[in-house]
Formats: C-alpha cells, structure tokens, sequence
C-alpha cells in the first residue's frame, strides 16, 4: 500500500506539473475508444451471421442511452461538486495569501527593527558559531554580516562585571569590551530560544551600551566616596578644634570660677565675673556650631527611652527661671493632665529643643514672660509644645527667614541680642528628624508663639507623677498681677474643679473676701511684701489656706510678721505637685518662720533642679516638710587625676582640694597607669581615676584597658574611672565605655556635675555626667 501510494503521489505531482500531456493522453483515449466502438458495432451489423434485430438493437441502444445519461447526470453532479469545493479552497486560499502576505510584512517589520535598534543582537548555535547579527552589532565591530555568520568572533573583554540568573533563566551581566570606538560597557542579557520544532536551541545575547551610565555611577560613587571622607575628615576636625578650643576654655572657666570663690574687691570681681561670661558665651558657641556640624553630617541619633513629660518641661522653666527672673520676667509651664505621665522618646534632644525656644524668648522679650505649654495634638500620640513670649515678635517677611543657617530677624536684632542665627536652624532639623513639625505665629510688638508637634507614645508605664487633688465645690482666690503664670495657676485650679477668682487689686480682693468661704487664697509676692501680709490678715479669718508665691531671689525679702499668718509659701516657678500638695495638706498645720530659712533658701536656689517629682520640692520648699535634715559630710577620696594639660591639672587639684579630697597628678598615661599600680601594691588603692583621653606617650583609652587587664587578671575591687574628654561625639563616648571607663566628665568642666559625679561614686555601674 506505501508503494502505490507513493505511485498515486507522483502521478498527482505529474499532472499538476504538466497538464498539457495528461489532457492529450485523456483525449486520445476517450476517441479511441468512441471511434472503436462504433467501428466495431457498424462492422457486426452488416455481417451475414451476425443477427442483427432491429428491436434488440433499440432497446440495447435505449438502454445504453439511459446509463450514458445516469453518468452524464453523475459527472455533472460531481462537477458541480468539485467547483463548489474549488471555490472553497478559492476562498481559503486566499485568505492564505493574505495571512502569509501579513506574516511576511510582520516579519520584514520585525527584521527591520530586529536590525535597526540599538541593542546588539547575535544569535550562536551550540557550537558558538553565529547564526545572526544585526545592524548594530555589525556597526561595534566594524565588520560585514556574511563576515559574521559562521564565525566564531567575540569582543575582547577588558573588565566582566558582576552576574545574575534570572527565574526565567535568563542571565544578566556587565562586560567592558573593546572596540574601534574604544572601550564600552555593554549589559548583556542571555537566554536560550528556540525558532523551529525539533531544531537545536540557540544562544541568543542581546546586549545594550549602558557605558555613559556606568561612567555616571561610578562618578557619582567616586563622588560619594569623597563626600564621606571629607566627612570623616571634617569629623575629625571638628573633634580635633573641639579639643583644642574645650583645653584651654577649661582652664578660663574653671580658674575664674576660682578667683570668684577668693577675696576680691568690687572692680575685681567685675573683671573676673566679664571672664567668666565671656567664657561661657563661648563655649555655647562652640557647643552651637558642633551641633550644626553633626546634624550636616547625619550624626544625630536619636534614643527612645521613657521619661517624664511633666517633669521635663518643669526642670526646663526651672533652669531658665533664675535668667528671666533676673530680666524681671516671669515663666511658667503648664502641662495638661490629658496627657500620660510618661511618654517614650529622645528626652535629651526634646529638651534642647525647648531650651534653646524658652532661651530665645526670654533674650528677646523685655516686659511680661515666658509659658511653655504642652497639649495633645490634632494626631493621635501627638503632643504640642507651645513657646509663648510677649516680646518684641517678628515681622512676617522674617518668619521664613529666621529658620536659616546663620539668619537672623534683620541686622538690628543681631546687633542688639547677638547669637549666631544657628539655633532655630538646629531646633526645626532636629525636630523633622524626630518626625514633628515646627511652626511660628508672631506678631511685631506683641509677642511669638513657636509651636513644637511631635509624635510620642505613652510609656507602659503610665502612673501618674502625683494625684491631682479633687477641689470641686471649693473656692480659691489668687491675688496676682494679670501675668502669665498667674494665667497658668488659674487653668490649673479651674482643671482641678476649682471654682477660682482671680484679681489683680489688693483692694478688690479685700472686698471679695468677706462674700464666700475661701478654701485658699494664694498670694503672689510681686504685689509688694506689705500688700501680701497685709491681705493674708485680712483673709486669715475667711480662708484656712493662706500661701504666698514668691521666688528664691524675694524670698528673704518677707518679713517673719507675715509668717505667722500664712500657711506656707510656693516657689515660682511652680510645680504642679507642690501646687497640689500645698493645696492638700491640713490647715492647721502652720509653715515654720520664713524669714529664719532666706539663707538656705539663697543657697538653695543656685542648686541644679535636675531631678523631678517631689523630692525637688522638699529641697526648695522646706515647708512642707519641716526642718531640713542636715547634710552628710562625705569622706576624703583618694583621686588619681591623668591630665597632661598643667592649668587643667592645676584646676582639677584645686576642685578636688576644696571639696577634702585628695588629688595625684599624673602627665601621661605611662605615669597614671604606674601610679595606679603603686597605690593598688601598698594597699592603698585609688577611689577614682580621672583620666584624660588625649594624653602624650599613652593615651587614656589604653592607659584605661591596661587597668582593666591588670584587674581582670588579679583580685580586688573594680577602680572607677571616668574619662575627662573635651571630645563631645557619640564614637569618643562608646570608645570611653568600650575601654571600661564607667562615665565621663565634659570639658569645660562643670564644678557641680564633678561634686555630683563624686558624691554619686559607688552608687551606679556608669556614672555618666
């Protein structure tokens, strides 16, 4: 059957090749075998015996007749047949045409772009030969496509980058090639196709120039890579000025402290007290332009850590009290009770902040005060920190300005106030870094509002400082100035229930006070030390409560007549949990003489009001607690003092001698670490080592991690050491910690945080100040 079919096949192929000769051959049959038969039938009939009956020969001719035309009928039904399925085939033929006249012109379509892009296309068989390039490819290497096809031509390779395989296979990379162009970088992307069924697969690379972007990147890499050592580098400047600048501003502000606490006469005193301010004007330029330098080098961390808003924001009005009360300025805070007790954030950095702001206001403000207020935000854990003046405002074409490096309201007020224009630019920088907003609403002549929105979420712990007191139903008067904080008192009363009036003329206040029974009347001492013991007997009958608001400077200044008809006294600024607790206590109870305690209360004015709660109060407000219990001397300590710099030495030998302690100089961190060994082998060791980083021969970090090798390998305690650095960066403290050093002291020295270090020593692992 293969045979034969094979057969009809190539006679099929014959005729369609050549029809002229089939229709001859089909021709010479079909007469050949008409003229034979009628040949033969007229030849028979005329034959004696071939008895021929004309009846016979009719029906035969008839029936004949009727299958010629049943074929007839046949062809021509197949005819019919044929031509409706050749026309079919017509039709489709046709459309054969035109599909395969659209695939060609896609494919002259695609084998034009194929050619014509830019990309370099070339397609290798299993063996490496090509099989096709374009255009482009061609152009790169200066050579024909019939010159290319068949060979085996690569591009010498003069760098291969780095490789990637994609999920699909594909594989990517970068290769700087050679060519009469010169060098290029081509990224290549190759993967294997394949064109026909059952056909081998073939490689097919398809690369494009990226040489202008891979020479951008890499100038823009080499740009970066100069960029961080020119930061680095300008750390290291900054560290190196920083220490060079702090060393001796240590010695200016530590001697003049000195000279101030000896015997001089008036014009001396004016001199040294000039060397001192001058000194501290400049170490808080220093600290300004360190700061800008950090947030310009991205160094600024920021903690997350809880800590108390409330107590944050009365330590800041605290700190800056003695400045505006000096200025003859009141500030006040108020903190709303809205708020959780404890929030978590960057304490450190949120207090600057609100320094520099209150700092600010005060320096630019002459008549009124100073409110920091703290509300909710319009988002949620959002807080609002409200920096309220009276001053001198500013002009809203300087609102924008002012937030400028180096920029200040106009040149007047840099005349005028000074300053170096950096402290709003540093306060907004840090403030977007912790994610708030800083935004400014002032007036000319009518005072500024700088308000502070920043993200802080509640402490799991949320116990509250202290417990608000319920004084719903109760009255209380406050005789004051219409100033700020008297505005602040009354929020405060009215929150806690207090139906609170609040009147500015002594006179009023002594009509008022026969109308109702007064649970308080509070008392401010700016009314005149006369008017306030006048009115505190005028309300002794009519109020249980009678306390006089003053401050540390004025507190001597009320005469013991008028303390034996009040009931205690508050210090501006106030806290809220002495306002609380005055309000609280029994009435009965009586204040002990002020008069007798102006002189601790002059010497406590000066303290650092660092720490919150109402431990604070018990220092500056003696009253509420009774007789103050009389301090602990503190023993002598033995203290080993490494410090190369001799007016630094000097300095620290005098701090140390003043307080009863003992003090060893050492000038190197060779001498330190034998004096240390000396003491700890006859048995009397050091109580603490102040050891100066930067030190000739060898430096306090290893000087530091000698001793720790030497302890770790013997027995007896642990020495604390704490590092003297005028060095302020984030590394030079972990490098202190890392070494073993448990704190550091900051150049310029602070005498009060070196007596708190000391009296501190034992007490915790770092004794950080």
């Amino acid at each position: 059957m293969g045979r034969m079919n094979r057969i009809k096949l190539y006679v099929r192929r014959f005729s369609r090749r050549h029809p002229w000769i089939i229709w001859t051959v089909r021709s010479f049959m079909i007469f050949s075998a008409a003229f034979g038969g009628a040949y033969g039938f007229i030849t028979g009939s005329r034959s004696e015996h071939s008895g021929y009956d004309p009846h016979n020969f009719a029906i035969g001719a008839s029936f004949l007749f009727a299958i010629a035309c049943l074929a007839l009928a046949t062809v021509s039904m197949r005819l019919r047949f044929v031509r409706k399925k050749m026309r079919k085939i017509a039709l489709h033929n046709e459309a054969l045409a035109d599909r395969n006249w659209e695939l060609q012109e896609a494919e002259d379509r695609a084998r034009s772009l194929f050619e014509q892009q830019g990309d370099l296309i070339v397609l290798r068989d299993a063996e490496g030969q090509i099989t096709f390039v374009n255009d482009a490819y061609c152009e790169l290497a200066r050579k024909e496509s019939a010159e290319l096809i068949g060979s085996r031509f690569q591009f010498t390779v003069l760098e291969q980058g780095e490789s990637a395989i994609e999920s699909n296979g594909t594989r990517i990379h970068d290769q700087r090639i050679e060519t009469a162009l010169g060098p290029r970088w081509i990224a290549w992307r190759e993967a294997l196709v394949r064109f026909d069924a059952g056909a081998p697969a073939e490689m097919q690379c398809v690369g494009r120039d990226v040489t202008d972007r891979t020479e951008t990147e890499r100038a823009l890499s080499e740009a970066r890579d100069q960029a961080d050592f020119a930061n680095r580098a300008k750390s290291r400047f900054l560290a190196m000025a920083s220490h060079e600048i702090r060393t001796p501003l240590n010695g200016i502000i530590g001697m003049s402290g000195l000279l101030l606490d000896t015997a001089l006469t008036p014009e001396q005193m004016t001199y040294a007290k000039a060397v001192k301010t001058s000194g501290d004007a400049l170490l808080a330029l220093i600290e300004e332009l360190l700061d800008y330098s950090k947030i310009e080098a991205g160094k600024i961390d920021l903690e997350s850590r809880p800590f108390g808003l409330a107590a944050l924001i009365e330590d800041i009005t605290e700190l800056l009290a003695p400045r505006a009360q000096a200025r003859k300025l009141e500030i006040a805070a108020y903190v709303d009770e809205r708020l959780p007790a404890q929030v978590i954030g960057d304490a450190a950095r949120l207090r600057q902040v609100l320094l520099n702001l209150a700092g600010n206001a005060i320096k630019f403000t002459t008549t009124g005060g100073v409110a920091l207020i703290v509300e909710p935000g319009i988002w949620p854990n959002e807080i609002s920190f409200m920096v309220r003046d009276t001053g001198i405002g500013i002009a809203p074409e300087a609102q924008a300005r002012i937030f400028r490096e180096f920029e200040q309201a106009d040149d007047r007020i840099a005349r005028s106030y000074g300053g170096t224009g950096l402290g709003l630019s540093i306060s907004e920088r840090i403030v977007k870094r912790m994610g708030g907003r800083i935004t400014l609403e002032s007036e000319p002549g009518k005072g500024s509002t700088f308000e502070v929105s920043i993200p802080l979420g509640a402490s799991l712990n949320t116990a509250p400082a202290f417990t608000a007191p319920d004084l719903g139903g109760r009255s209380v008067m406050l005789v004051a100035p219409q100033t700020i904080e008297a505005s602040l008192i009354a929020r405060r009363l009215e929150r806690w229930g207090a139906q609170t009036c609040v009147v500015s003329d002594p006179d009023v206040a002594r009509a008022l006070l026969p109308e109702r029974s007064w649970h308080a009347v509070l008392l401010d001492h700016a009314l005149g030390a006369s008017e306030v013991e006048a009115l505190a007997e005028a309300a002794q009958a009519f109020a249980p409560q009678r306390i006089v608001l003053l401050t540390p400077a004025t507190r001597q200044e009320l005469q013991s007549a008028a303390a034996s008809v009040l009931t205690g006294y508050l210090v501006k600024p106030l806290r809220a949990a002495s306002l609380a607790a005055r309000l609280t206590n029994p009435p009965e109870v009586a204040a002990p003489g002020l008069a007798e305690q102006s002189l601790a209360a002059q010497s406590l004015a000066g303290q650092s009001l660092a720490e919150s709660g109402l431990a604070d109060e018990a220092l500056t407000e003696p009253a509420e607690t009774g007789e103050a219990a009389p301090a602990a001397t503190p023993r002598g300590l033995s203290v080993l003092v490494a410090e190369d710099n001799e007016i630094n030495a000097l300095l620290m030998r005098s701090l140390l001698t003043r307080s009863g302690h003992q003090a060893v100089i050492a000038t190197n961190g060779e001498e330190a670490l034998e004096s240390w060994l000396a003491a700890k082998s006859a048995g009397t060791p050091f109580d603490l080592v102040l050891m100066d980083i930067q030190m000739p021969d060898l430096d306090g970090i290893e000087a530091t991690k000698r001793i720790r090798a030497n302890e770790a390998a013997g027995s007896g305690r642990r020495t604390p050491i704490l590092a003297l650095t005028a060095n302020t960066l984030v590394e030079d403290r972990y490098a202190c910690f890392e070494a073993g050093m448990d704190g550091f002291l900051v150049k310029p020295l602070d005498r009060e945080k070196l007596a708190e270090a000391l009296a501190r020593l034992g007490a915790s692992p770092h004794l950080v100040a």
